[in-house]
């Protein structure tokens, strides 16, 4: 069974796709900076690059957006038939619409494109084209020639759609309803870009939670499970048969069904494999390496059926890796040295075959005979360490977890603290950074008017903690500290 697990705070949302209890897909989005791929603006030409064709295009952020010519958010790899490249022309001063395909990344602006796409659950409306294609994903070659002329009956003139996987298993007034909407939404587009000053905004993307809905029904999803009354709302009457569901229990919704664990390990750059064996992954600027290892897993008499079947195993964590922690870009991955070429060939077939199950593009180059192989990620969101880890101050260049995340991991403690001892009192040490966020975020506030609401908890800074630990006691600390608010009453004590 599959199911789509949505943790919604005011601070942020998180959204975790499980399969049988293990979590395959994993994104966060916070409140106040949200992604922009997906943003249509009204930009300003600023400057042309003649000999890359490409522009720099103002978008009224703090970095001019890239402009080259022939971009899109569209994979047309995963479609049956080829689409066509625009060509654009600009100059500078002229004014355009154009769409984020690619978040900001360090330095670099946000990557854009005038090839306007519009995602629904079931189709991708191409507005002033006359493409129609179909996603290889749909294998049954009848039911992918029906349904393109099935929405090439129902397409506008000037208009193109790409057929999602989702549609293989859609009816046809679902398909209908799914173009009417995005049809709707592109005539607002058009109206609201004539009225609109320039370098501004003119559509904003679904939030995470709608997009996560969106983006998983190629996934078969079963159930939506959801901790908030105002998302589970917005997405009932949703296009599609998953079924949604509100979860009212105690404990956070990811710690109840087992995956806040898991998330946790995503900010560890060792990854322990079933038997022993163990994944290193290292991030730098420019690419991200990846060390496979045997670790504690002896095998057999063998040495080289051990080595095979420890990178057969690391080919699967990896592509897992890979995509619920949203890494992208070059990715190096060392495997471990094989004699065989026939094992180096079934190595590099196991890598591609999970890497299909990615929504994401991925390209891999074949294995050199050190065992290193080459793959690319196409890179648009921030990957989740964004969120979970920061800047260390005490060792440049280095990373620690984020306030934010150890703010999450304080909240799940707290409530076993609470639901264990079943004390109306406890007082919980943190350091001062901690603190801070605690009060800041929010990301406490359902607790806070669910089931603490006639508790008394109390945040103390204690300079002697270590940042990811938390003293809990349902004693006032001694010495009595000199910072402490009570988390309930949201007022200083």
């Amino acid at each position: 069974m599959k199911q789509l697990i949505l943790d919604y705070t005011p601070y942020c949302t998180r959204a975790a796709l499980v399969e049988d209890g293990e979590m395959i897909d994993f994104s966060i989005e916070q409140a106040n900076v949200g992604g922009i791929v997906g943003n249509i603006y009204k930009g300003k030409v600023e400057n042309v690059l003649d000999g890359m064709k490409a522009a720099f295009v103002n978008i009224g952020l703090e970095r001019n957006g890239f402009l080259y010519v022939g971009e899109s958010r569209v994979d047309r790899s995963r479609l049956q038939s080829v689409m066509p490249k625009k060509s654009v022309s600009v100059s500078p001063g002229d004014i355009i619409m154009c769409q984020v395909i690619k978040d900001q990344f360090g330095q670099k602006g946000a990557r854009l494109s005038t090839d306007i796409t519009l995602a629904g659950y079931y189709l991708v409306l191409l507005p002033n084209s006359d493409f129609i294609g179909v996603s290889r994903r749909i294998e049954n070659d009848k039911r992918r020639e029906y349904l393109e002329q099935f929405v090439k009956s129902i397409c506008p003139p000037n208009t193109g759609f790409i057929i999602r996987s989702a549609a293989d298993k859609a009816s046809d007034n679902d398909i209908i309803t799914d173009a009417d909407q995005l049809l709707g939404i592109w005539a607002k587009v058009q109206s609201d870009y004539i009225r609109a000053p320039e370098k501004s905004v003119i559509f904003e993307e679904a939030s995470l939670f709608e997009r996560a809905l969106r983006d998983t029904f190629c996934e078969d999803v079963d159930k939506v499970i959801v901790n908030d009354d105002m998302v589970a709302e917005r997405l009932r009457g949703r296009i599609g048969k998953a079924k949604i569901e509100k979860y009212c229990g105690e404990r956070n919704i990811m710690s109840h069904y087992g995956l806040s664990t898991q998330i946790n390990h995503l900010c560890e750059h060792k990854v322990t494999m079933p038997g022993g064996a163990y994944i290193v992954i290292d991030k730098t600027e420019a690419l991200t390496v990846i060390d496979v290892n045997t670790g504690k897993f002896v095998g057999t008499n063998d040495l080289e059926d051990t080595v095979l079947r420890t990178n057969l195993a690391a080919a699967e964590c990896i592509a897992r890796q890979l995509r619920i922690r949203n890494i992208s870009g070059i990715v190096i991955i060392d495997f471990i040295d094989m004699q065989l070429e026939e094992h180096r060939e079934l190595v590099l077939e196991t890598l591609k075959n999970a890497l299909k199950n990615d929504r994401l593009k991925t390209s891999t180059v074949g294995m050199t005979s050190l065992g290193l192989v080459e793959l690319t990620r196409k890179k648009t969101r921030l990957p989740v360490d964004d969120f979970m880890l920061q800047p260390s101050k005490d060792c440049p260049g280095g990373f620690v977890l984020s306030d934010a995340q150890l703010v999450f991991m304080l909240r799940d403690e707290l409530i076993d603290y609470m639901l264990s001892h079943r004390c109306d009192r406890a007082y919980v040490g943190v350091t001062q950074s901690v603190f801070d966020m605690v009060f800041e975020s929010n990301i406490m506030e359902r607790n806070i008017r669910n089931s603490w609401h006639d508790k008394q908890i109390f945040i103390y800074v204690d300079e002697f903690v270590r940042r990811d630990k938390f003293l809990m006691s349902d004693k006032i600390p001694e010495p009595f500290p000199t910072v402490m608010r009570c988390l309930t009453a949201q007022n200083d004590e």
